[in-house]
């Protein structure tokens, strides 16, 4: 046998799938043997396999053991006289294998070979080729001088900046999405360290065959697309800590004495100034609109009273209580308010800004109705307030999306003009899934084969795809995999990949298309699979936030809700279950089986309160926790809340 392809799965069940699909293409006139090792996904990853790959080898683990174990499995049960290590984000071109084996047959000397790799917007990759990590090259990537000098010889080696992207040449490090291995060399230097749970198991074994003797090589005659990102989050706390460990992992196994003490303290250096940075990263991405949208507000607010007091209030002033205590929490109800209606969460809506907006103006009236006479200053700045917030929340979204489009966009969501290549009616299937994902989209038509005449929403052919990507102010291009080779859907992303525009595959036969837009952000997916929001982390995290203010809210009022509805002991027993997370307000009907469905808490409310429960039947409960799951929103939950107290005060 002459080839064994090893994939390490771990629940990334479409991108396996599509790999899958490449791999058998490439393997067609190759004597091989394709392995799936999957570390329990929960996917159901193996399911899809077993039902579409039959063919596949598969070692199903009990426990996620790492990628360095899970490859061995496999390996120590493979024939081929070549392995392959291959992750499941990629796609290989349909004669990469024949040209790596050509290549490898023709350079006994050869041990590993790696190939050039381009994300998912057809950017190059500069992990394709690296040195290995001296404690000299480390300290350079560290401190930043290989990205100022990336084709220095001295500061660049880390990814051989010095090399080519298109020439061929020996490297200390195979990546670990790809490593095309010599099997009788494997035998000689041994296997993955196991030693390695993730990261740096490839740069160890890459190490081992040059110190074996043999070469490890860069060939860019062929290429793949890796996505990135779908295992790991290489921003995270997490990943800066198990990386950098892997390195001291290596240090202590390679490196004797001085060498190796100023390695490990080099990385212990990195480990905490990365976590930090990390960390600041995180908190300032996640912040940094909320920060500006407080600015703002808080400055509106400032200007709207300096205003009313010279032409309006005339000569009367506005007391210093109005500035530093009631605009805080003008401002802090506004923005919490647009935050549960989702004006943080990309793509922005001008609605979902309007409508949190407008329900922080009726929880600040709500207060305002409860001050005394003399703190009750003005109700006009509240309304001109409002109307700023709306206007300075809108204006900055409208500003940044601009930006980031490199054009002048009036509208706060993410524009998305897409085409699709590839013949009729593939192209039409392809509509439709695109249709039934409920992605917001604008199609704008499609782009035939060389051989179809134009005609309807055809805007042109392949040929001058590029062309047609500027004219019609494109920025997302779908191909059909069935009738667009993946040797030409890599050519044109490798030759588009500069104009910023995304790109995505659709396999043949399949219901779900793929893709991503950077290699360090996860990959994107369309599918007609259902989609519930509240499996949405952000959405179950903003939930939780939702109920505790729920609380807050009505805490105060509790004595009199209580009274009038199951008793006051019981209501604030409730209160507080929610307040620590014990309970959700609003959660499903457990009556019925909710086993398909997000995981929940018990609610104090269910769906199918504030309904004539008797008369509902088992079908329309479970319909009802459905849609619930599937639609789910906080303005829902609050009139469920609301509706709930209110049925029962009648």
């Amino acid at each position: 046998m002459k080839l064994s392809v090893i994939i390490v799965n771990y629940n990334v069940k479409y991108f396996l799938e599509q790999c899958l699909i490449s791999v058998f293409k490439a393997m067609e006139g190759i004597d091989g043997e394709v392995w799936v090792v999957d570390n329990n996904s929960a996917d159901a990853s193996m399911e899809m396999v077993h039902r579409l790959f039959p063919q596949v080898r598969c070692i199903e683990n009990k426990d996620n053991v790492g990628f360095s174990k899970a490859n061995n499995q496999a390996m120590l049960q493979s024939s081929g006289e070549y392995i392959l290590l291959l992750n499941p984000d990629t796609v290989v071109e349909e004669d990469t294998f024949h040209k790596c084996l050509q290549y490898m047959d023709d350079h006994p000397d050869v041990g590993g070979l790696g190939v050039k790799m381009i994300d998912g917007k057809g950017q190059y990759l500069p992990e394709s080729k690296r040195g290995l990590p001296t404690p000299e090259v480390a300290l350079y990537k560290m401190i930043g001088l290989n990205k100022l000098f990336p084709k220095s010889r001295r500061f660049g080696k880390y990814h051989m900046g010095f090399v080519g992207e298109n020439e061929t040449a020996a490297v200390d490090v195979l990546a670990g999405a790809y490593m095309w291995m010599r099997k009788s060399v494997l035998d000689e230097v041994g296997l993955l360290d196991e030693t390695f749970f993730m990261y740096g198991e490839d740069i160890d074994l890459s190490y081992r065959i040059t110190q074996g003797g043999y070469q490890n090589v860069y060939f860019p005659e062929t290429s793949i697309i890796h996505y990135k990102g779908e295992s790991t989050k290489k921003m995270t706390v997490n990943y800066v800590f198990i990386f950098y460990k892997a390195m001291v992992i290596f240090a202590r196994k390679h490196y004797k004495g001085r060498h190796a003490r100023t390695f490990i303290f080099l990385i212990n250096l990195a480990i905490y100034g990365r976590a930090a940075l990390a960390v600041v990263q995180r908190m300032v991405s996640k912040s940094w609109l909320f920060v500006v949208d407080l600015i703002l507000v808080l400055g509106g607010l400032f200007l709207i009273k300096e205003y009313w007091e010279e032409h309006i209030k005339e000569f009367d002033t506005f007391p210093d209580e109005l500035v530093y205590i009631h605009f805080p929490y003008y401002t802090f109800l506004w923005l919490v308010s647009v935050y549960l209606s989702g004006g943080y969460r990309k793509p922005w809506s001008t609605n979902r800004i309007i409508r949190g907006v407008l329900i922080g103006s009726v929880l600040i009236s709500a207060v305002y109705g409860l001050l005394p006479n003399h703190l009750r200053y003005s109700r006009g700045i509240i309304i001109a307030g409002s109307a700023w917030a709306m206007f300075a929340l809108i204006t900055v979204r409208i500003l940044v999306q601009s930006l980031s489009q490199r054009r002048l966009s009036f509208s706060s969501e993410a524009t998305h003009n897409v085409v699709i290549v590839g013949h009729a009616q593939e192209r039409n299937r392809v509509r439709s899934i695109m249709d039934r994902s409920e992605v917001p989209m604008n199609f704008l038509g499609f782009v035939a084969l060389e051989d179809e005449p134009n005609h309807g929403d055809v805007l042109g052919k392949m040929d001058r795809l590029d062309e047609l990507c500027r004219l019609y102010d494109v920025n997302e291009v779908i191909f059909c995999a069935r009738d667009v080779s993946n040797s030409d859907t890599m050519r044109w992303m490798k030759q588009m990949g500069s104009d910023n525009i995304h790109f995505k595959i659709v396999p043949d036969e399949r219901y779900f298309i793929i893709g991503s837009n950077s290699k360090d952000i996860n990959g994107e997916l369309y599918t007609e699979e259902i989609r519930f929001a509240l499996a949405d982390a952000e959405i179950r995290r903003n939930k939780r936030l939702l109920d505790v203010i729920l609380c807050l809210i009505l805490l105060i009022p509790g004595l009199l809700i209580g009274w009038m509805n199951d008793g006051i002991i019981r209501y604030y027993q409730n209160l507080m279950q929610v307040f620590w997370g014990k309970k959700t307000w609003v959660s499903y009907d457990h009556s019925v089986s909710v086993d398909h469905l997000p995981e929940l808490a018990d609610g104090v409310y269910s769906t199918s309160d504030v309904r004539h429960e008797d008369s509902l039947s088992e079908e329309m409960r479970q319909k009802l926790n459905f849609f619930y799951a599937k639609n789910y929103s906080y303005e829902s939950d609050v009139n469920r809340v609301l509706k709930a107290l209110f049925t029962r005060i009648k």
